[in-house]
């Protein structure tokens, strides 16, 4: 018997965990084997996850930025890389729950920005839904516009369907808007209760993702939208994709793990290969 270790498989961007009698398992089936060491082994998985980001970021982070298209030989790392860190945030949060090891801020930036290169990713990919309420906003003008920041329900009452940051207008039209424009490129804003509302609504749809019968294409976009939006608003600068948390709040970062976990769980359920063990050959 030795001790669970992680393997780097043939693929270039992914790993897997080798149990105490050299199987490929979940980070879960490792942390669960008697005399395993999770105090080790969860800061080891996102020491992994770090890396796989940092040597993706040098081979697509062009791509992934928007600066250039990818080639279809990079379609496939791309496919790799959404799947890879869906993967490892899934398994991260499983085995948080079951150590009952508190969540660390250091996860959530990691995860963080795993689910945010991850999303990039898939929307290269056209993998990724509409924005909500797209056919139903109004263009902006040009110039300086007057108008307050809204957090609206796509469904009034339904939290499963998400929300979106829209700007109202004196003359009652609704605009586009991100989380990122309100805290960034916008005056007046109320900036702690407009987190604050983004939290709420986000971690309202992570729990709608709980119901049985969620529609996993509705929930899992919705989920989607709001930690993209979320995430944006917190990276270290303007053309970065490394997540921050700046509010220092460790509530920030679990909502952050737990966001990604049900993300993913909600397309594995039309996707079944996505939370797959990797092929060791």
């Amino acid at each position: 018997m030795t001790r669970a270790s992680i393997y780097q498989t043939d693929a270039r961007f992914s790993f897997v965990w080798m149990d105490s009698s050299g199987r490929p398992a979940t980070l879960l089936a490792v942390v669960s084997e008697p005399d395993s060491e999770p105090e080790r082994l969860l800061p080891t998985h996102l020491e992994a996850l770090d890396d796989l980001l940092i040597a993706a970021a040098g081979a697509v982070g062009d791509v992934l930025g928007g600066s250039r298209q990818a080639t279809d030989g990079e379609r496939p790392i791309l496919t790799e890389l959404y799947r890879s860190v869906d993967r490892a945030s899934h398994e991260y949060a499983e085995a948080v729950v079951a150590t009952g090891l508190p969540s660390e801020l250091r996860a959530g930036q990691i995860l963080g920005t795993a689910s945010l290169m991850g999303y990039l990713a898939r929307a290269k990919l056209d993998l990724t839904a509409p924005e909500p309420l797209a056919s139903e906003l109004d263009e902006p003008g040009v110039g300086v516009i007057a108008g307050f920041g809204d957090l609206i329900e796509v469904r009034p009452g339904m939290p499963a369907y998400g929300s979106r940051w829209v700007i109202r207008t004196e003359d009652d039209r609704r605009l586009p808007a991100s989380l990122s424009l309100l805290l960034h490129d916008s005056s007046g804003v109320q900036k702690d209760a407009a987190l604050d509302e983004h939290r709420a609504a986000l971690r309202a749809v992570v729990a709608a993702a709980e119901d049985p019968a969620a529609d996993p294409f509705v929930v899992g976009a919705s989920i989607d939208w709001l930690l993209h939006d979320w995430l944006m608003a917190h990276r270290d600068g303007p053309s970065s994709g490394a997540v921050e948390i700046t509010s220092g709040k460790l509530d920030d970062a679990l909502m952050i793990v737990e966001a990604a976990a049900a993300s993913a769980r909600m397309r594995s359920a039309y996707d079944p290969g996505l939370l797959r063990l990797p092929s060791l050959q």
